[in-house]
């Protein structure tokens, strides 16, 4: 909206409106301090800087504080509030929205959701809700050629600085080498990294097919829970007792002149109807319980082929459930190829 209020809102007519609708900080200045971060940036300079806002209490320059879920303590070298620039202060209270450096170098150590409190003042309980980042999609990452391996490593550490949803280990493969299983937040988050790698770090890389996390249960330990995040790490058949594999709650918008194939998509990767509505006389909302498994490998591609483009998808885990699932193994000249490796239902 242009300053010279032509339209009948000024910019101080718009101000004085926000200041009214945002309410005042409830929290108490100088009770224990209780900070919630909400986002962290990686500085060449200064290591990790952690914005927060807060919620109770104050925080003044040279505190020491720490970071309740992570359970560490560091110092609190520069704070201060953010503006179209950092600002720094010597104090920061309740209600403000600021940022601390503390010489952190790993972004796996500042979590977004983790509470801050001082070390000589501690507040009883975290701000609720936070929940640590869980990885979805589970693909393997291989240099082509087996030399590079450290190159790699090195490229996806500087990648977690500023990506710390990004998971990953080391792992080999008798076919493809020394390598790294990788863990993404959905298909979109592993193509992302797979292109950083090729543009930023110039790495030639060779990606296995993504998978999921399963949950298994054996005969001898009926309650002890297994996670397979690789198809290679499942017990022996004959000692497995269940499997469970997670589920997600599928929403397609669409046409209803393509209702017909899009349903029959879902029920052929074992998706469950559980509602349809009509949004408008030709846009349709179809909500599906469907296997995670089922959708990362290409089924967006077949959803836009068979709608012609015309469908969002949108989806929410729900948690896991049991199914009847067995490992699929690639042979080649007689030998078992471990990246090839998957855990797919009976009936395929």
């Amino acid at each position: 909206i242009p300053a010279s209020g032509k339209t009948g809102f000024g910019v101080d007519k718009i101000l004085e409106a926000v200041i009214k609708r945002v309410p005042a900080p409830k929290g108490e200045p100088d009770g224990p301090l209780q900070a919630m971060i909400f986002d962290s940036v990686f500085n060449t300079f200064r290591g990790i800087i952690a914005y927060y806002r807060i919620m109770n209490g104050s925080l003044k320059k040279g505190d020491k504080v720490k970071f309740v879920n992570t359970g560490e303590t560091y110092y609190a070298e520069e704070i201060g509030v953010l503006k179209m620039d950092l600002l720094p202060k010597a104090k920061v209270s309740a209600g403000d929205v600021g940022y601390i450096v503390s010489g952190i170098k790993e972004a796996k150590e500042v979590k977004v959701g983790d509470t801050i409190t001082t070390v000589a003042n501690p507040c009883k309980e975290a701000v609720q809700g936070f929940e640590d980042v869980k990885p979805m999609v589970f693909a393997g990452i291989y240099p082509t050629d087996s030399n590079e391996f450290e190159d790699v490593r090195y490229a996806m550490e500087k990648l977690q600085l500023n990506d710390s949803s990004l998971v990953y280990e080391p792992e080999s493969s008798a076919a493809l080498g020394f390598g790294f299983r990788c863990g993404f937040l959905g298909m979109l988050h592993m193509e992302i990294v797979q292109e950083r790698l090729e543009r930023e770090f110039g790495m030639s890389v060779i990606t296995t097919v993504p998978n999921v996390s399963y949950y298994c249960y054996t005969l001898r330990e009926p309650d002890h829970q297994i996670i397979i995040n690789n198809p290679s790490e499942l017990p022996d058949p004959s000692t497995i007792s269940t499997i469970e594999e997670p589920y997600i709650k599928a929403q397609v918008i669409t046409k209803s002149e393509y209702v017909g194939q899009i349903m029959t998509l879902c029920v052929e990767k074992r998706g469950e109807l559980r509602n349809q509505i009509y949004l408008t006389q030709d846009r349709v909302e179809i909500t599906f319980d469907m296997p995670l498994a089922e959708i990362v490998f290409d089924f967006y591609d077949r959803l836009k082929s068979v709608s012609r483009g015309y469908a969002s998808f949108d989806y929410n885990p729900i948690g896991y459930r049991t199914s009847d699932l067995i490992k699929l193994d690639i042979l080649l000249n007689h030998q078992q190829v471990d990246a090839l490796s998957a855990l797919i239902h009976r009936s395929n």
